[in-house]
């Protein structure tokens, strides 16, 4: 269900992602950082977005709207309206969470996918937090691009 959700909200790139791009986004998600979305080459169609959140928050608003409109009929108007406008607020509020969320599974999937491009012999979630400190070496030492891929492949190698 998820993939159906992200393919239809998401618009993705055929370009590969590059080498320093994928070990950039890596250490952020491994930071819990907000990854680049262009960088890895995909976009969030926002419009689908609210059309998804729209869907799955239904499920329990309609059940909980019924069962809040037998209780508010009796209770003072007043108490119903300012009950509405913050269930509204909190509904708009967690649109922003849920659009996080989605980037973010978004970023994970795209990372995967081009990790398996750029080291198909090497798990992601076995390598990715020593790729991380191999790059931040590499970083430090000032590597060329043209020769990070080696850099970090030996040093895999010799680890």
């Amino acid at each position: 269900m998820l993939d159906k959700i992200l393919n239809f909200c998401f618009s993705v790139s055929k370009q590969p992602v590059l080498l320093k791009d994928l070990l950039v986004a890596n250490v952020q998600h491994n930071e819990k950082m907000h990854v680049d979305a262009a960088k890895l080459g995909f976009r969030l169609s926002i419009g689908k977005a609210y059309i998804v959140y729209i869907l799955i928050v239904c499920i329990p608003v309609i059940p909980l709207s019924l069962l809040a409109h037998t209780i508010f009929e009796k209770i003072d108007a007043h108490a119903s309206i300012v009950v509405s406008i913050i269930f509204t607020a909190i509904i708009f509020i967690w649109f922003n969470f849920f659009r996080i969320w989605i980037k973010d599974k978004m970023a994970n999937r795209v990372i995967r996918k081009a990790w398996m491009i750029h080291f198909p012999y090497f798990p992601y979630d076995e390598y990715r937090y020593k790729i991380e400190e191999i790059f931040h070496k590499a970083m430090k030492n000032e590597i060329p691009r043209k020769d990070l891929e080696r850099y970090i492949l030996d040093n895999l190698v010799q680890n």
